[in-house]
């Protein structure tokens, strides 16, 4: 009896048991529930880009009580019941906020990655008391803060830990109990301190990753332990001391990189016990010595690059059998010595595609072997070494070239014909030698130039006019030659020109009104030539000119007012030419002068007042006979009769100039009248013959061909669509990658279209704009054929999940269009209003040059008043001016609206049309609310993870990101104003973007 009444107690306790371990689990279950939504409410979320589906958006609509919350997107449960939560991965989701340290009560999770997001603030420490935790990814954010020590002192079960691209700081934590990590990243941070010696005893470890923060102290030597490591990335920091020479026991390690520290000592012979190295970097440091022999050893090396340090020796002559696989072999800036039979052997390196040796002491010849080298190379770079004899023909076999540079060396001889075979060459660098001959023609054929620097030589004859054909070439010196003749007038086309240094030779002429032209120009170097005539006006166009030195020439007459308009100019110098007059007062406009040099001149009358002619330091006036005032230069007063003297001389001049301008204009509408007559009875003629196949703007294009070219206008090859046809991508029968825009007919006004976009597109050539290559047209078929932009639209790549834009892109970009707009409203003789700039307007070549397309509604203002009234519909929602709709009035204002709100677009990442702007508010006024105090709440996210992520290792990141940002709002704001005349000129545009760009480069 006793044995049933225990067996009944027992049952009894076991259900009771059981009952409360199922609540338990219910209890435990339901807590998984809150705990996410405790997430969710600390990890606000923002809508990004305007995409009709945004990540957060997804998230907001998917995590609801209504279903459970294993069905939640990015939540993944166990299969046991009740289940429970395993993994959590919103990677890429636009969240933003804090990390709620509500997720430590998820138990059972063994994978958090909440990385590529905008979340900031701290990392919980209790995270680091997850039990079941094995990956934690929190890359790519704004954390800030220390790394909460429980998260190295979890002694179960992490695995893989990534933290990199945020903003922590302070110290590593000094305790490291990870019995099972592998993966230790944390790159690209604020840490100081030294690394902790407990992190040598992770015997698991195969990957660190630690670059790019501010570490100090030595390597530790005891990292020779850790035999699995595969992957060492400890570059970028403070890292003093020697290479330990126990690295050479990691015999697993396949890329070792300590470059950017300020390691000393010699290379520790043991490295050559790396039998699986690949990738080694030690460059930016102070190592010292050889390089040893064990290293050759290394034979699956692919990178090898110790640039920058204090090495000294020969490399071997048997280098390239010794490392077959090599693709990138960098060596400059050390003390390398002996010869070059090294680089003869890379001609068993297949692959190699980057060859840097510069700046060392290898002596002897260039080879014309050296054509046998890959046909991957990209990039040989042999300069400022002592290199003697002739540049060999055979370099022009190595056609994938992209950069060459043997400057600053001892070569003689003429620049072989071959190297004009390098199409693909972008950087020409031979200067400093002791090259002969002149510059061959065939120059022009190299036409993705964007550097030429054949300075400090004894090149004789012309600069050949077909240097103009290279449209992006961005620096051109010929300084320190013997070239003679005047400057060609296909130079000052090269509107991309950045700098131009042709000082020391024996040009001389006229310098014409075309350098207008120089829409980009920085710096002009024409000192110490034979240059004469009256100094044009036309240079106070270079608004973005920062150096001008026009000195030691045979100048002569009055300096250009206009001068006085040059904003951005720092040093100008028109010393020791025959100028005579007054000095214009308009210098004392120059607020950005450091140097103003006007010495050794013929110049009278008083010195200016203004800030420039106040600072003794910057101002050089002697040497002129007549100059008077500003005693602070220690001139004499002025008499008092002086500027009535000067006025009347004044008046003299401009009376003998407007008499000489009256009689030409008659002469000129005299020759003009009888021109316009034989020319429209020309044209008339002409007219009534039909033209079958294409108009020859460059070539012929027959149908035919246009329809091999995109394969019978297949669908495959279509690009996009609009409102009266589409654009397939096309290759015609020589290569060439084309655009060819195929007009729907039966749409009306398409071939209205289709001319006034011929018409524009005929007459306009600009950098920034769409190049026309041919049309073909008759009854039944209409098409512009256009140049290929391989990176597609503006449109495309803002709104893209795969693509983003960085910031210095996209000011490249804007400072893009302004310049092309520039062209069409103030520098092509007939005014052009786009009328409908929009990102989809806008195309990207491949090196993500912008040019404005899509000239279909075009308007050709008259020169008068330059407005006309459309009748059409003009523009797109959103970026059409508000006056194109009350008054149907189109100016060139009207572009500028469009322009301003792109610019505000492509700092928000919102379209204009958007689904938040609704009712009165707009994009404008969105931005106009946050402008200025709100700024960082309404940028793009893709700005503010990687360019914060740039700035991460200056304490004032942020403030210059903000003025950055404030400065292109401000002038989106001003482009953008309701009223026309309000509204910026794009001639004032272009100095403004150029000066946001430059202090971009500058941070």
């Amino acid at each position: 009896m006793y044995t049933h009444i225990a067996f009944l107690l027992l049952v009894v306790v076991l259900l009771h048991a059981s009952a409360a371990i199922a609540a338990a689990a219910a209890l435990d279950n339901s807590t998984d529930l809150a705990f996410l939504l405790a997430f969710k409410a600390a990890s606000t979320t923002t809508s990004g880009g305007g995409a009709a589906a945004a990540p957060d958006r997804i998230i907001a609509a998917n995590w609801t009580t209504d279903v459970p919350f294993c069905t939640w997107i990015g939540v993944r449960c166990s299969r046991q019941y009740p289940p429970r939560v395993v993994s959590l991965n919103l990677s890429s989701f636009s969240l933003q906020g804090t990390i709620s340290p509500h997720l430590s009560n998820l138990s059972f999770l063994s994978s958090l990655d909440l990385s590529n997001n905008s979340l900031s603030g701290t990392i919980p420490d209790a995270l680091g008391r997850l039990p079941r935790l094995a990956t934690l990814f929190l890359h790519w954010n704004l954390l800030s803060g220390p790394i909460p020590p429980s998260i190295f002192n979890n002694r179960s079960s992490l695995v893989s830990i990534d933290l990199s691209h945020n903003n922590l700081s302070g110290s590593l934590p000094t305790q490291v109990m990870l019995p099972r990590i592998e993966e230790v990243v944390i790159q690209s941070n604020l840490l100081t301190g030294h690394i902790p010696a407990g992190l040598a005893r992770c015997s698991t470890l195969q990957l660190i990753y630690l670059d790019r923060n501010k570490l100090t102290g030595s390597i530790p030597s005891s990292f020779g332990n850790l035999s699995e490591l595969v992957e060492l990335v400890l570059g970028e920091n403070q890292f003093a001391g020697a290479i330990p020479a126990s690295i050479g026991n990691l015999t697993k390690l396949q890329h070792l990189y300590l470059g950017f520290n300020h390691l000393k000592g010699e290379i520790p012979k043991e490295m050559g016990n790396l039998v699986n190295l690949q990738k080694l970097h030690l460059h930016k440091n102070g190592i010292v010595g050889s390089i040893p022999i064990s290293l050759w050893n290394a034979s699956k090396m692919i990178v090898l690059e110790v640039s920058t340090n204090n090495l000294t020796g020969p490399l071997p002559a048997t280098l390239g059998k010794s490392m077959p696989f090599l693709r990138r072999l960098l060596m400059a800036e050390n003390a390398l010595s002996g010869g070059l039979d090294f680089i003869a052997s890379l001609a068993n390196c297949r692959v190699l595609n980057y060859l840097e040796v510069t700046t060392n002491q290898f002596e002897g010849v260039l080879p014309d072997a050296y054509g046998n080298l890959s046909m991957n190379l990209q990039y040989f770079h042999v300069s400022h070494n002592n290199i003697s004899g002739r540049i060999p023909a055979g370099l022009g076999n190595l056609s994938n070239l992209i950069s060459l540079k043997l400057g600053v060396n001892e070569l003689r001889g003429t620049i072989p014909r071959t190297l004009w075979r390098l199409k693909k060459l972008q950087l020409m660098h031979l200067g400093s030698n002791r090259l002969t001959g002149s510059i061959s023609s065939d120059i022009g054929l190299m036409t993705n130039l964007a550097e030429i620097s054949f300075g400090d030589n004894e090149f004789s004859g012309q600069i050949p006019d077909s240097l103009g054909n290279i449209s992006r070439l961005q620096q051109l010196d010929l300084a320190e030659n013997k070239l003679s003749s005047s400057i060609p007038l296909s130079l000052w086309s090269l509107t991309g020109l950045f700098r131009l240094y042709l000082h020391q030779n024996r040009f001389e002429g006229l310098l014409p009104p075309q350098m207008a032209k120089l829409k980009a120009i920085g710096y002009i170097d024409l000192r110490s030539n034979r240059l004469s005539g009256n100094i044009s006006s036309a240079l106070g166009e270079l608004q973005t000119i920062q150096y001008l030195d026009l000195s030691n020439n045979s100048f002569l007459g009055q300096i250009p007012q206009q001068l006085g308009r040059l904003i951005n100019v720092g040093y100008l110098n028109l010393s020791h030419n025959f100028l005579s007059g007054v000095i214009p007062k308009s210098f004392s406009n120059l607020s950005y002068v450091y140097s103003l040099d006007l010495s050794f001149n013929m110049l009278e009358g008083e010195i200016p007042e203004g800030k420039v002619f106040l600072n003794v330091s910057i101002i050089f006036l002697m040497g002129n006979r007549a100059l008077c005032g500003a005693p602070q230069l220690k001139f004499p007063p002025c008499p008092e009769n002086m500027i009535t003297t000067s006025t009347s001389i004044a008046k003299l001049r401009l009376l003998k100039y407007v008499l000489l301008s009256v009689v030409s204009v008659l002469v000129f509408l005299a020759c003009f009248s009888l021109f316009v007559k034989f020319f429209m009875r020309k044209k008339a003629k002409a007219s009534s013959k039909e033209e079958p196949l294409c108009l020859n703007y460059h070539r012929r294009i027959p149908y035919f061909e246009l329809a091999r070219a995109t394969d019978n206008f297949n669908e495959d090859n279509l690009l996009g669509r609009g409102s009266i046809g589409k654009v397939y991508k096309g290759s015609l029968d020589d290569g060439l990658l084309v655009a060819v825009k195929v007009l729907n007919l039966e749409v009306k006004g398409a071939s209205r279209s289709f001319d006034v976009e011929c018409r524009t597109l005929g007459q306009v050539r600009h950098k920034n704009l769409v190049k026309i290559i041919s049309t073909c047209s008759n009854l039944e078929f209409k098409a512009l054929v256009l140049e290929f932009m391989p990176n597609l639209s503006l449109d495309k790549w803002l709104y893209s999940q795969n693509q983003c834009l960085t910031l210095l892109q996209r000011i490249n970009i804007m400072l893009d269009v302004s310049l092309g707009l520039d062209y069409l409203h103030h520098q092509h003789p007939h005014v052009i209003v786009h009328c409908d700039l929009k990102p989809s307007n806008i195309l990207l070549d491949e090196n993500m040059v912008a040019h404005i397309s899509d000239f279909g509604i075009a308007k050709l203002m008259l020169i008068e008043n330059k407005s006309t009234t459309s009748t059409n519909n003009i523009g797109t929602v959103g970026y059409m001016a508000p006056e194109y709709g009350s008054t149907g009035r189109v100016t060139t204002r009207g572009d500028v609206y469009s322009f301003g709100i792109l610019l505000l677009e492509l700092v928000t990442g919102k379209k204009p049309v958007d689904a938040m702007f609704t009712g009165k508010l707009s994009l404008r006024q969105w931005v106009r609310n946050a402008y200025p105090t709100a700024v960082m709440e309404i940028v793009d996210n893709n700005i503010l993870r990687t360019e914060l992520t740039n700035l991460q290792q200056r304490s004032d990141g942020v403030d210059i990101l903000l003025r950055c940002l404030s400065s292109i709002i401000e002038v989106g704001l001003h482009c953008s104003k309701n009223l026309p005349n309000e509204r910026l000129l794009m001639r004032d545009v272009v100095p403004r973007l150029q000066e946001i760009k430059n202090g971009v480069l500058v941070n």
